[in-house]
């Protein structure tokens, strides 16, 4: 990833403004073994804390490395009971990366975070519904199944 996605100028942008980024060799002790990283690259998303919320492993193109830390960033906010964050993430996910292999979870999660602001289970039968328009293969329309009942 450093010839092709770190390069590239929105990835910088994005990552500069964003994220806190920390690059360590995948055998660094005891780090990799706290982390459990055992291939290159892994990205982990971790809270202030240290505490993991969002793993990947293996090569990301520029283009799906942006969605997979928001969808990172959105899972700590997530965690964190922080539902207006993590719905505001999810969203721009699902608004601008439509395309993204992270837009199904996304799109899920965004879902979830709408019930648990509203206590209503119309955006979980919604969220099923758009996945299983747009992502039928996708596990997380599987894992929305049950939506579909309600």
């Amino acid at each position: 990833m450093d010839a092709v996605t770190y390069p590239e100028t929105k990835v910088v942008d994005f990552i500069e403004g964003n994220v806190i980024p920390v690059k360590l060799l995948f055998d660094a002790k005891p780090t990799a073994d706290e982390y459990n990283v055992k291939w290159t690259p892994t990205l982990i998303t971790v809270n202030g804390l240290g505490k993991e919320h969002h793993r990947t492993v293996g090569f990301l193109p520029p283009e799906e490395l942006i969605p997979s830390v928001l969808l990172g960033m959105g899972k700590v906010y997530f965690d964190q009971e922080l539902v207006n964050e993590a719905l505001e993430t999810f969203e721009k996910i699902v608004e601008e990366y439509p395309k993204s292999d992270s837009t199904a979870e996304a799109l899920y999660l965004k879902g979830v975070s709408e019930y648990k602001k509203t206590h209503d289970a119309k955006p979980l039968k919604l969220a099923y519904e758009l996945l299983q328009a747009g992502y039928p293969s996708s596990v997380w329309t599987k894992r929305a199944y049950p939506y579909r009942l309600l």
